[in-house]
């Protein structure tokens, strides 16, 4: 796994993302590439922002037993797997928008270093290791990456 917070692998996840066209198409999946560029965001906006709301005591409870382990975890994510839906996108978007936030969201991360996401909380599933929130950013969007063949 790539370490999210070196600015190399930011450098080599930004090559990939300038690949992308918004007519580029899925190898899999439903979602086009101005979606699945905000799709990703939102895992950032989680991370950074105060837009989605923290899940209720039983939800957030219910994520860490089913869902920490797949998303926090080496195994890679199987493909067209159900997604929550605080990360089902819809609609049109933005695909230079959406990819100005995904490049700014990737810079801040590695920018703020591996200390600060060390213990730092999800809004899903409690304190999480900075292993943990490198291996949740990276493996997510080297995922998607992959699904539009980049």
């Amino acid at each position: 796994m790539q370490n999210i917070f070196l600015p190399e692998t930011v450098a080599q996840l930004t090559e990939r993302i300038a690949v992308l066209q918004p007519e580029t198409k899925q190898l899999w999946g439903k979602m086009n590439a101005p979606q699945m560029l905000a799709h990703c965001n939102v895992a950032y906006e989680m991370a950074f922002e105060n837009i989605h709301p923290k899940p209720n005591i039983l939800m957030r409870l219910l994520v860490q037993i089913f869902a920490k382990s797949t998303v926090c975890g080496d195994k890679p994510y199987v493909k067209s797997q159900q997604t929550a839906p605080a990360f089902v996108i819809t609609g049109d978007k933005d695909f230079e928008l959406e990819k100005s936030r995904l490049i700014g969201y990737l810079k801040k991360t590695a920018e703020l270093g591996e200390q600060h996401f060390n213990g730092k909380e999800s809004l899903s599933f409690g304190k999480l290791t900075s292993t943990e929130w490198n291996t949740m950013f990276y493996k997510h969007l080297n995922h998607h990456l992959t699904q539009f063949g980049v």
